[in-house]
C-alpha cells in the first residue's frame, strides 16, 4: 500500500486540464494513442474507423482522476482497450450521479469504472426499470477492497455479517454501487442511510459525527482527502480521525457499464470483452496498473 501513498505527491494542478497521450504494448510493439482537449473532455484516436464512443467517468483516485498524473491507470486502460478495438474515445469527468444518469438515459455510451450491479438494483433515472435493464456490464477487471470506516477510537461495529448493522447510521455516496448484499439491504431500508455527493463529503460526514460508519474503498477515501483542495491542517484532521473496521466486506472488481439505449452496444460490449481478455492474457493489464500512475515522476 505504500506506493499508493507515494502517488499522492504525483499529481500537480498543471496536469488537471492538459491532454495526454496513452500508450500500450501489443505483440511486443508499442502503440501510441494521441489525445487532445475536446469540448468538455478529452478525445483520443480521432480518426478511428469504428466511430466515436462517449465515456463518462468521475474523480476516483487513485484509479482515475482529472488532476492525477496521466489521469490514473483506469483512464489509460480504457483508452488503450478501445483504441485497440478501433474506436475513437471521448472521455468526460462528471459528478458520479450525473455520469450514471447520462448513460442510463442513453446520452453517453459507457460509464466507468463501475462495481458489479445486482439484477434487482433499481434505476434512479428510468422509471420502473432496474439498472441492469438499461445497462450491460462488461467482463470484470482489477479493482480493490471495499469496507467500512469508523471514527478513530470507536469500537468495531461490523461483525462480518451485515445483519449486525441493521438500524446503524451509515454514510454512502449517492449513486454508488457497493456490494449486492449491502445495496439490497439499503434498498430495503434496513440501515439509517445518509447520502453524500462524493467521497470527500462522505469522510466529512463520519468525522463530523453525522454517521457512525461509511462504506467504500478505504484506499480511495484516504487518497481523496489527500487529493482534495483542503488545507493541510484540514486534511490532517480528517485522516487522523478515521480508521478501518477490522473486517473488510469483500474485494470488488471493476466493470465497464454500457448503455442499452445505444444501437451498437452489443458490438461494443463484445469488443471490450475481447480486449479485456487480450490485455489480461498478455499481462498488459498488470503493466498498465503498475505504470499508469507513475510516469510523471
Amino acid at each position: 500500500m505504500r506506493w499508493i501513498l507515494i502517488l499522492s505527491f504525483c499529481f500537480f494542478h498543471l496536469y488537471a486540464h492538459a491532454a495526454i497521450n496513452v500508450g500500450y504494448f501489443k505483440n511486443a510493439k508499442y502503440h501510441l494513442v494521441q489525445g487532445s482537449k475536446h469540448k468538455t473532455g478529452y478525445l483520443y484516436n480521432a480518426e478511428a474507423t469504428k466511430g466515436q464512443l462517449h465515456i463518462v467517468t468521475l474523480d476516483w483516485p487513485p484509479y482515475i482522476g482529472n488532476a492525477l498524473c496521466n489521469k490514473g491507470w483506469v483512464f489509460q486502460f480504457a483508452v488503450s482497450l478501445l483504441a485497440e478495438q478501433g474506436y475513437s474515445i471521448f472521455i468526460e469527468f462528471l459528478p458520479w450521479a450525473r455520469a450514471v444518469r447520462a448513460v442510463e438515459l442513453g446520452k453517453a455510451d459507457i460509464l466507468m469504472p463501475e462495481y458489479y450491479i445486482e439484477d434487482s438494483a433499481p434505476s434512479d433515472y428510468v422509471k420502473d426499470k432496474t439498472r441492469r435493464e438499461v445497462l450491460a456490464l462488461s467482463n470484470s477487471f482489477s479493482g480493490g477492497e471495499i469496507g467500512f470506516l469508523k471514527r478513530k477510537g470507536d469500537p468495531d461495529r461490523f461483525s462480518g455479517n451485515l445483519s449486525s448493522l441493521k438500524g446503524e447510521k451509515i454514510g454512502v455516496v449517492r449513486g454508488y454501487q457497493n456490494t449486492p448484499e449491502f445495496d439490497a439491504m439499503m434498498d430495503n431500508n434496513e440501515f439509517a442511510i445518509v447520502e453524500a455527493v462524493d467521497d470527500l463529503q462522505l469522510v466529512k460526514l463520519l468525522v463530523g459525527g453525522r454517521v457512525n460508519l461509511i462504506i467504500g474503498d478505504p484506499t480511495v477515501l484516504r487518497f481523496t482527502v489527500n487529493y482534495s483542495d483542503l488545507s493541510k491542517p484540514e486534511k490532517v484532521t480528517l485522516l487522523r480521525n478515521i480508521d478501518d473496521e477490522t473486517k473488510p466486506i469483500k474485494y470488488n472488481h471493476l466493470y465497464f457499464a454500457l448503455s442499452k439505449n445505444k444501437p451498437k452496444w452489443r458490438t461494443v460490449l463484445s469488443d471490450i470483452n475481447r480486449a479485456l481478455y487480450m490485455f489480461e492474457n498478455s499481462e498488459e493489464t498488470n503493466r498498465i496498473i503498475e505504470m499508469g500512475s507513475s510516469e510523471c515522476f
